[in-house]
């Protein structure tokens, strides 16, 4: 037992790992090819070792110790949270029975499409419903009063203990404000109405939380992991700031207060985030004066994000909404929610509910993730990480701070500002491929058609006209696949126009082109005719002819396109768009013969498709 482990292999110190690296990159630069320079502006380093967490301050820490970040407690459980639309209570009931029969234990009803109810209104909703077992979460926004109200009621009734009751409302001003430009009523009247859902939840609810900060309004209309933290601390802040000035003691507001953050597909940063959440907000309740560690604790809802989902090839939405699950639950999450996969552009159906649930079955009953605390801990890579994402959201916390908080940078239009930014960065890397979307800009489906899947409208950002807002311009949402998306329904909605490829030449050269032409001119939505080689040049331009396809792609090398492109550009100039595949050295000579389409790596793709669109007439 005291002999030391592969004791005949020595220790490699870090200069030794970074001098074989220089010299296997024969001159490359360092920075450029293994430095990842994040959307987040955080450079990221190739490896990490123990020397790098000997500055940090919270790796030694144990699970549900101050400062938290590796959880606010012993385990690793979380709540299987799924929503219902309450338009019929009697059926969201039913639904809500089912649901938790089948493994859900977190039900949220959603309420906004309802204007009006009542007591007994309720009682359905919530009857035969197991309330000590299940966490009921209402969604109801400016009516929040009305579920206190009826809760209250309940507990009268003597169906259950107060103490025992785990619950939510979504009052949410400051969400409203960000999102609709203008408070419920006012700001006044809103934070009065607040303070006395506070003091109704800590008068006779201890296990109710009646404030949301909804730091997923930041992730869907397609901020950064740091902007989304950054901001949800600093409304957050707003919270504490104003209540505490009406009376509170920032202990009973902090113990009634939820996070709520979107899950992206950055998968080891979105585990940092959760980590730099619990350890920022818990140093902004102390800050605060809080007597109790116990409420700086944060209590943290996640939700798998819309920014990323996609509307072709929606099966990869539950490859992204399994690898945001794990991100979510590795880092802590309290509760979670796994959105179907199709729920961006249909009502979802129970195939589609139920694949969500399993995926978080999954990884509770058959991945034990609920058995192990903060397994990320002692990651060279995530320690860093989380220090470094909450250094970052840090930085834009005392931004806000600094001009005044939450509401003040909103009405100077800081946090739109910034945010707005961020989302064309993000755009401008999907239009290049820079940032993949799987089955949007990078590998779609070549023949698949969505037009007949769609139920509900599909709204394409636009800008918010000035009388639709109050003083505060809102918050745009949308999603990174859009603009392709866009396209593509084009498309759709005219005769599909088929794309040539004439492979010839060189065999690795015309395939490796070839593959590259298709992704680029399906992404488009076009039909794309790929062929293995044509034998001369003659037969791929006969080949070509016959297909009838309005755009002919030449797919060969670059010490072949000299002599063979400008001989097909001549034959078929007048039947089809000519389009080189690549970038070859006599780009020139060719553009002086009339050729002036070429399609590569290094383009914007999305304004190439563009391009393309418009010559062949492709309109809305």
């Amino acid at each position: 037992m005291k002999e030391e482990l592969f004791a005949e292999f020595p220790p490699t110190p870090t200069d030794v790992w970074e001098s074989q690296i220089r010299a296997d990159l024969k001159g490359a630069d360092y920075c450029k090819k293994l430095i990842w320079k994040t959307i987040e502006g955080i450079d990221i380093k190739p490896f990490y070792r123990s020397e790098n967490i000997n500055d940090l301050k919270y790796p030694d820490s144990y699970p549900a110790d101050f400062p938290y970040v590796r959880g606010a407690f012993l385990n690793n459980n979380w709540d299987i949270r799924q929503n219902i639309v309450a338009d019929d209570f009697e059926e969201a009931n039913k639904k809500a029975l089912y649901l938790i029969n089948n493994g859900v234990n977190s039900i949220g009803f959603d309420l906004k499409g309802k204007e009006k109810m009542d007591r007994d209104e309720f009682g359905h909703l919530v009857k035969h419903l197991d309330i000590e077992s299940v966490s009921l979460n209402f969604i109801i926004g400016r009516r929040a009063s009305i579920i206190t109200e009826y809760l209250d009621h309940i507990i009268k009734s003597g169906r259950i203990k107060p103490g025992k009751i785990r619950a939510s409302v979504d009052y949410d001003p400051l969400g409203e404000l960000t999102v609709k430009g203008k408070f419920y009523k006012s700001e006044k009247e809103d934070f009065i109405i607040a303070r006395s859902l506070l003091d109704f939840a800590q008068s006779n609810f201890p296990g109710l939380r009646v404030i949301p900060v909804n730091g997923i309004i930041f992730r869907n209309a397609g901020a950064s992991i740091v902007e989304e933290l950054g901001f949800s601390l600093a409304m957050g802040s707003e919270y504490l700031s104003k209540l505490s000035e009406s009376g509170l003691v920032v202990d009973k507001i902090a113990r009634h207060l939820q996070f709520n953050f979107g899950v992206g597909s950055n998968y080891f940063m979105e585990i940092a985030k959760l980590r730099a959440a619990r350890l920022l907000w818990s140093k902004i309740v102390e800050a605060y004066g809080a007597t109790g560690s116990e409420t700086a604790k944060a209590y943290i809802h996640s939700e798998t994000s819309k920014w990323n989902k996609t509307i072709y090839d929606p099966y990869t939405n539950i490859l992204r909404a399994t690898t945001e699950s794990m991100s979510a639950i590795i880092g802590g999450t309290n509760s979670l929610i796994v959105n179907p996969h199709d729920y961006i552009y249909r009502k979802p159906a129970e195939f589609s509910e139920r694949i969500a649930r399993n995926i978080q079955h999954i990884l509770m009953e058959e991945s034990c993730f609920n058995k192990v605390a903060d397994p990320s801990a002692g990651s060279y890579y995530i320690e860093n990480l989380t220090d470094m994402v909450a250094e970052k959201a840090w930085s834009i916390f005392l931004a806000v701070e600094d001009m005044g908080g939450y509401i003040k940078s909103l009405e100077k239009g800081y946090v739109q500002s910034v945010i707005k930014n961020t989302v064309a960065r993000r755009r401008d890397n999907i239009s290049r491929g820079e940032e993949v979307l799987l089955g949007t800009n990078r590998f779609p489906n070549f023949n698949e058609s969505v037009k007949k899947e769609i139920e509900m409208p599909i709204a394409f950002p636009r800008d918010i006209k000035k009388e639709e807002t109050g003083k505060v311009k809102p918050l745009k949402t949308g999603r990174g696949a859009e603009q392709f998306e866009k396209l593509r329904f084009k498309v759709e909605n005219n005769i599909r126009p088929a794309v040539f490829m004439l492979t010839y030449g060189d065999v690795a050269s015309r395939r490796a082109r070839a593959i590259f032409a298709c992704n680029f001119f399906a992404c488009g939505g076009y039909e794309v005719i790929d062929n293995l080689g044509f034998a001369s040049v003659a037969e791929g331009i006969r080949e070509a002819i016959s297909s009838k396809a309005r755009i002919v792609v030449v797919c060969s090398s670059d010490n072949e396109y000299a002599a063979i492109v400008p001989d097909i550009y001549k034959k078929l100039r007048n039947r089809a768009l000519i389009v080189v595949a690549g970038l070859p050295d006599s780009i020139y000579k060719l553009r002086e013969k009339g050729i002036e389409h070429f399609i590569h790596s290094r383009m914007n793709m999305l304004e190439e498709l563009k391009k393309y669109h418009k010559l062949l007439n492709i309109s809305d």
